[in-house]
């Protein structure tokens, strides 16, 4: 079990990129939380197996349809033990 704290740079919100990191998270089991910052951009806090992980932060370097990911700033986390993936406001 990993846990990162991740940045997501670029045209990230207002084109779904929140709810397409919750159906990510989801599909690959991943716990924790997204959410939109002040600054533009996105902030994920994820948890899970090494494997899905790495799959996860795949999906956030390339974003939804709409987005345009410039750049990802990723820091490793001792795990949190969330139960769940939410999207917060």
């Amino acid at each position: 079990m990993k846990r990162y704290l991740v940045r997501v740079y670029g045209i990230v919100p207002g084109v779904g990129f929140r709810y397409f990191t919750l159906s990510k998270a989801k599909l690959l089991g991943i716990n924790g939380f997204v959410k939109n910052l002040p600054d533009g951009s996105v902030f994920v806090d994820c948890e899970g197996d090494d494997e899905n992980l790495r799959i996860f932060l795949d999906y956030l370097r390339e974003g939804p349809h709409f987005a345009l990911v410039e750049r990802i700033e990723i820091q490793e986390e001792a795990p949190e033990g969330y139960i769940d993936f939410e999207i917060k406001r």
